[in-house]
């Protein structure tokens, strides 16, 4: 074989490479995922890389600062996935986002609270009248404060309500902007040093308000990638797993709670304590009436009223199980 044939072989050979290559790329399946900073099991699935290793799917991470933001890049399709408390969930389902609820990330219990700063004057909630209180608008947080309010006989017009991200209400806190802000953490445990918890979303949960943390896919991303779903679904169960049944033996040196800090821009020695404050269902304790079997729904009907009664949306839809499904928790429970 001449130098020349040889040449024209090993440049056949190399086109031959690269166009398989180019092939390969072309034909890999993109999802664009939205988180925020919540202190949830899926900063380890984030971490792991597990779906992409089972699946061959690339997975964009894209970070938000507020529910409100991930549902309008949903709305956008520049999104497929992403998480969001139950009341910017309920916004987009209200107006008819073609969204479904698959996974309850976390019952919020304790992790979002009421927080008064020292000095305020802020001891209770009547007398948060005239008072700056800094809330994410359509959060959860910022629906179970007005429904506090209301429930304690308290006029929300009569109260200064900020809309803040909580980037912004740390940055307020330090300068002394505001008298108190309903958050979560890593916020939390950073006002909490100079302020006093008044109220937890447990608490208020109590009143009748209960609020939740979920994972939302776009209906059309859902039917056209059932497996992915299904292998979403088995690494959310797995992280909780190993959420519940460790938590309580970790400190800010462990591994996994390095992971998770890093993703939610957190202090590793406040992360332990802080999800500790959260409830992690199971995906048995998914199917249940509390979450994806009717609970979820009713909570947003209930969020629903209230968002409603604010001007945020225009109406309540008379049944809001058609933005729930528990098909790929069932799939990937073999049911």
């Amino acid at each position: 074989m001449t130098m020349q044939k040889r040449f024209v072989l090993k440049a056949g050979i190399a086109a031959a490479a690269l166009a398989l290559t180019g092939a390969v790329c072309a034909q890999q399946k993109t999802v664009t995922f939205a988180n925020q900073d919540m202190l949830v099991p899926l900063r380890l699935v984030m971490e792991s890389g597990e779906v992409e290793k089972a699946t061959g799917y690339k997975i964009n991470w894209r970070m938000f600062s507020g529910g409100g933001d991930v549902i309008r890049a949903m709305a956008s399709g520049d999104v497929q996935m992403g998480e969001l408390g139950s009341s910017p969930l309920t916004a987009a389902a209200s107006q008819g986002q073609d969204i479904k609820l698959f996974w309850v990330s976390a019952d919020i219990a304790s992790a979002e609270a009421l927080v008064a700063r020292d000095g305020s004057g802020v001891t209770n909630f009547k007398s948060m009248e005239g008072k700056r209180i800094g809330v994410p608008f359509v959060s959860t947080a910022h629906y179970q404060l007005i429904a506090a309010l209301g429930k304690e006989g308290v006029d929300a017009r009569k109260v200064n309500i900020m809309n803040m991200r909580p980037p912004e209400i740390a940055a307020a806190w330090e300068r002394g902007d505001i008298d108190g802000t309903f958050v979560w953490d890593p916020v939390l445990a950073k006002v909490k040093q100079k302020g006093k918890v008044l109220a937890t979303s447990g608490s208020i949960a109590q009143m009748g308000f209960p609020t939740f943390e979920g994972i939302v896919v776009t209906s059309k991303f859902a039917q056209e990638n059932p497996e992915f779903m299904v292998a979403f679904v088995k690494a959310l169960n797995r992280a909780s797993a190993q959420v519940r049944d460790n938590l309580s033996k970790w400190n800010a040196d462990s591994a996994e709670v390095k992971a998770i800090a890093k993703w939610c821009k957190a202090d590793p020695k406040d992360v332990p304590a802080a999800m500790s404050l959260y409830k992690f269902p199971s995906a048995e304790e998914q199917l249940t009436a509390q979450w994806l079997d009717g609970g979820a729904a009713k909570a947003m009907a209930n969020t629903a009223s209230f968002l409603k009664s604010q001007g945020r949306i225009q109406e309540v839809k008379p049944d809001y199980s058609a933005f729930v499904t528990d098909a790929y928790v069932k799939k990937a429970l073999g049911k």
